[in-house]
């Protein structure tokens, strides 16, 4: 993955507030975590159910993405903190639609295997774990790959500058180049 260079001190600034909401969002996720291992665990595997850190949300019906995602707000974006945070889930083959956010954006993939593609350049494979920075206006689609769901936590950041603006679709014969 590309990192972006600070260019500026307003640049400074605005990471600087991103690295410190990017850490309460760990902050509570570990908390989440910590609970949820106080749990009796089951004893066999086919007792075992996969918990969500966050809940799956609603499923999307807009015309912004391709095939079956879910989306849960986590937080709405204010004055204060110009960011947005949700957890979206896909399922197998499902992804957004090209678009860019004017702010940027960040992703950390927190469960599955899927793809970041960035217009004009070879799509990436991304999995649990990983984070992808996205650069201001950098058109963009994210996504499962198609034979497993992904679920990630996406930060619109620098929301004051405007949402995403969408493009059109990832089409099948761009999605399947990637499989």
């Amino acid at each position: 993955m590309k990192f972006l260079t600070i260019k500026s001190e307003r640049e400074k600034i605005a990471n600087q507030r991103i690295m410190k909401n990017i850490g309460v969002i760990i902050a509570i996720s570990i908390t989440v975590l910590m609970v949820g291992c106080t749990c009796q665990q089951p004893e066999t595997a086919k007792d075992q159910v996969t918990d969500f850190v966050f809940p799956k949300g609603e499923k999307i019906t807009n015309n912004n993405f391709l095939g079956t995602a879910w989306l849960q707000m986590l937080v709405n974006s204010d004055s204060t903190y110009n960011t947005s945070i949700g957890n979206v889930t896909f399922e197998p083959g499902a992804r957004t639609n090209w678009h860019k956010h004017p702010g940027g954006q960040i992703l950390l993939v927190t469960d599955g295997t899927g793809y970041y593609q960035e217009k004009g350049k070879p799509a990436q494979l991304i999995q649990k774990g990983d984070v992808v920075r996205i650069p201001p206006d950098m058109v963009h689609w994210h996504g499962a790959a198609p034979n497993s769901g992904l679920t990630h936590i996406a930060m619109s950041l620098n929301t004051d500058k405007g949402g995403a603006v969408w493009s059109g679709p990832v089409t099948e014969e761009e999605y399947d180049l990637i499989k």
